[in-house]
């Protein structure tokens, strides 16, 4: 017999889920929103302290500093002292008046976007108490602040925290049921990082696929749909109703509109042929969407650590499920929560997991075709998910549940602190504090003593000895820019040609382009040798010179060097800057 059909679209879920009413739910936000969130806010001041006047690192150097510094400056939304990637202007806009009220520096840059990170942990916790309760809610938001990449991104200026906030609020929205309002939100993360556009569609796919399966099997809906989708099996069902899933689409309207706006301006859509060459050109062959797509779910539920949470609350489950089929079968008594159950008894209802799965995967599936770095922050608006449906899985399953709770935060604690003996990116934990100050030493030292040479270097060396703005040079040494030629990188191709045209420059500023993983016993395994292949084939990895083999290459000496686990960074003078000082009349 098939199951009866929510009589509202958000009211059978919202029974079951024991969901106060949007008058109760909108007066709590009132008084206890701003509260959580300047706890929320302090706590990650407090702890990002010593990191908030690190000059910039990467891409933050690269593009989104300069680009908000143009709107600064100009007023204007396509970046002229860097080529526009066409990403939209949401977060760059909120750096320039953050510039603009309180001043220009790391200082400001950084807190600006704790306050983003405080948004988004305030929506993480108002939707992690009202699914499963305090506890969980005060585990789940703990675990994700630590989380290395989580943790890192909250104070850096890239698009990733801001995706997390509002792709966070819109779910919050859209389970309290207060559909336009989540739309709204989306359409904001739109506009702060296109690629949030996967969850949007995966709303959308969601209600469509609901709408579908209450018509043709409401028995199944009535398990895993949730109830804001319409009961199309009723005889009557009102013409407003059938198309309820395309509001949705008009949150993409501000993100197109951005694009018409980047083409009028640069005649591009998506930015300039390289960038789109890179990220969407060069990826989409079938070999490396399949790399992609499982390294992409490592990101999601494994990766620096996260494997100990996801893990234990997999094996916990399975166990219970094992013990209730057991149980059911010999005693006729199910073990398992049923999934009617809601809230602190029986943990977040079977439907809301699905569709945070459904949402996950979404993301997994986008960039395994987009985005020619694989970069774990791109996954930042699924971690928390995915930590949220942990914790409620120990919390029901796992007798001493906090214990492990506790053994995930001192692993999230570890990975942030230690590196792994394999690849990672630099910004993925603390190891970026060392790139920035390995960086920040030696662009002094190229300032103190070869102000007026031309130096060799890659990018975003490059950048950081040519922008003083960025903050590694200018700083009251000769405060002004230092003449840079660049390479792509400090490979043995590369230098080669390098020293073809050793007239061009004077000094050399060469320094681990890559993360160099303490892993020469790996090199020797078939299977991490063919890794690194793939690697180099598919996602630009590339092996640098040591600094003494580029000092032989291009006849030059070591000046000065230093190093931290997994980087390093050298001054090479060459021979003939050193026989012309000797030579120099005193």
């Amino acid at each position: 017999m098939n199951a009866a059909a929510p009589a509202s679209p958000a009211q059978g879920w919202r029974k079951s889920a024991a969901w106060y009413p949007i008058s109760a739910l909108v007066s709590e936000l009132r008084r206890q929103k701003w509260g959580s969130f300047a706890i929320l806010f302090g706590a990650l001041w407090l702890v990002h302290l010593p990191l908030l006047r690190l000059p910039y690192f990467w891409d933050e150097a690269g593009y989104f500093i300069p680009a908000a510094r143009d709107l600064l400056l100009t007023g204007d939304l396509i970046p002229h002292t860097t080529l526009s990637n066409a990403h939209p202007p949401l977060v760059m806009i909120w750096l320039a008046l953050c510039w603009k009220l309180a001043g220009y520096s790391p200082l400001i840059t950084r807190t600006a976007m704790l306050l983003v990170a405080a948004f988004g942990f305030t929506a993480l916790w108002l939707l992690s108490r009202r699914l499963a309760g305090r506890a969980v809610a005060i585990a789940t938001v703990l675990l994700t602040a630590l989380s290395p990449t989580v943790f890192v991104q909250s104070a850096m200026a890239h698009l990733d925290i801001a995706a997390f906030a509002l792709v966070l609020w819109t779910l919050y929205a859209y389970l309290c049921g207060r559909r336009w309002l989540a739309i709204l939100f989306a359409a904001l993360a739109a506009v702060a990082k296109e690629t949030t556009v996967a969850v949007t569609l995966a709303l959308f796919a969601y209600e469509v696929l609901g709408c579908i399966a209450w018509q043709l099997r409401p028995d199944w809906a009535s398990q895993w749909c949730f109830g804001t989708t319409a009961p199309l099996n009723q005889k009557k069902v009102e013409w407003g109703t059938r198309f309820r899933p395309m509001a949705w689409l008009l949150a993409l309207l501000p993100l197109v509109g951005w694009y018409a706006y980047h083409f009028h301006r640069t005649g591009h859509v998506l930015g300039n042929p390289d960038y789109l060459r890179y990220n969407v050109g060069a990826t989409v062959t079938p070999w490396r969407i399949l790399i992609a797509f499982c390294m992409r779910l490592w990101h999601a539920a494994g990766y620096m650590n996260l494997f100990v949470l996801t893990a234990s609350a997999l094996l916990f489950w399975w166990s219970a499920r094992g013990m209730a089929a057991g149980k059911s079968s010999h005693e006729g008594a199910p073990l398992l929560p049923s999934s009617g159950r809601s809230g602190i008894a029986g943990g977040i209802p079977r439907q809301i997991q699905f569709l945070f799965a459904f949402i996950i995967l979404a993301q997994v599936a986008e960039f395994s075709i987009v985005g020619g770095a694989l970069l774990a922050r791109y996954m930042i608006p699924a971690l928390p998910l995915v930590i949220l449906i942990s914790v409620d899985v120990l919390r029901r399953y796992a007798p001493r549940w906090q214990w492990w709770i506790a053994a995930s935060a001192a692993a999230f604690l570890a990975a942030l602190l230690l590196n792994p003996p394999w690849y990672i990116a630099p910004e993925d934990n603390l190891t970026w504090t060392h790139f920035v100050r390995l960086h920040q030493r030696a662009a002094r030292y190229a300032e103190l003593h070869y102000a007026d040479d031309r130096i060799l270097t890659a990018w975003p060396a490059s950048d950081e000895l040519n922008r003083p703005f960025l903050g590694y040079v200018g700083q009251g040494y000769v405060q002004r820019p230092l003449t840079v030629v660049s390479v792509e990188n400090f490979t043995a191709e590369e230098m080669l040609r390098a020293r073809d045209q050793e007239e061009n420059f004077d000094v050399v500023v060469a320094f681990s382009t890559k993360f160099e993983a303490r892993r020469a016993w790996m090199s020797r395994i078939p299977y991490i040798a063919g890794w690194t292949r793939a690697q180099t084939r598919y996602f630009d990895f590339h092996q640098d010179l040591p600094p003494a083999a580029i000092a032989r290459l291009l006849q030059g000496q070591i000046v000065w060097q230093e190093s931290a686990p997994g980087e390093w960074i050298a001054l090479i003078e060459l021979n003939k800057v050193r026989n012309a000082q000797l030579v120099r009349p005193h």
